[in-house]
């Protein structure tokens, strides 16, 4: 807090210097990556001007690392394990030297694509840090056992892979692994976040908590159809 000369107390800005990036990154040949044929998925890059954690790099570790450039990558997070999300993870991490993260619960996902194990197994409430930012890990399950998403108060957004998109809880090739976990997820571990928080998920175009709020009734009728 600083003081002006009257007395009265001025509450002090913080200004943050890390920002968020995202990649159109391509569906490559679905023989090699186990057939998740849902197009063109949404890699996330956060940080500032010298360092960065990569988000769900998917398939073409190429178009992650134009982006990301010379700046360092401190880790590699994989939002779940399926395979259209995590085939790059690997490529992209060794550039820099830097872990994997990915929950233990998506460990056998992970070895379909992967011959070695992830370096990190999150855990709910753990936390990254990158630039003068914090990701915490929030643990969803549904979509996948071990799938997570990752809030930055800071920067008021949550990145929740093929949890949840723009149109709703997502199945995986067309069917829900366990869509009341999923959306019980959504309802009690996502929609308490703040509603002007956006959501960046794997696929499509953003939201908010607010939007996701109005219309979770109408996804809890049922599922309605392929999402992703």
């Amino acid at each position: 807090m600083g003081q002006r000369r009257d007395g009265r107390f001025l509450a002090e800005v913080r200004v943050v210097k890390a920002r968020v990036e995202r990649v159109w990154t391509p569906q490559v040949d679905d023989q090699e990556v186990g057939g998740d044929e849902v197009g063109e998925a949404n890699a996330w890059i956060i940080g500032d001007d010298e360092e960065v954690i990569v988000i769900d790099p998917g398939e073409d570790a190429g178009s992650v690392l134009e982006v990301v450039g010379e700046r360092e990558v401190l880790a590699v997070i994989c939002t779940h394990g399926h395979a259209r999300h995590i085939a790059a993870a690997v490529e992209v991490a060794e550039r820099d030297e830097a872990p994997v993260a990915l929950h233990r619960f998506d460990r056998l996902l992970w070895r379909s694509v992967h011959k070695d194990v992830p370096d990190i197994e999150m855990d709910d409430g753990g936390r990254f840090d990158v630039a003068d930012v914090q990701l915490e890990v929030i643990h969803l399950g549904g979509h996948t056992p071990g799938s997570v998403s990752l809030y930055c108060e800071d920067l008021e957004v949550v990145f929740t892979g093929d949890a949840l998109t723009a149109s709703g809880p997502v199945p995986h090739e067309g069917l829900y692994t366990d869509f009341p976990g999923q959306l019980s997820a959504i309802g009690e571990r996502l929609l308490d976040l703040p509603p002007g928080t956006r959501v960046l998920a794997g696929h499509g175009e953003e939201t908010t908590i607010g939007d996701a709020a109005k219309r979770f009734d109408g996804w809890a009728a049922g599922p309605a159809g392929e999402l992703g």
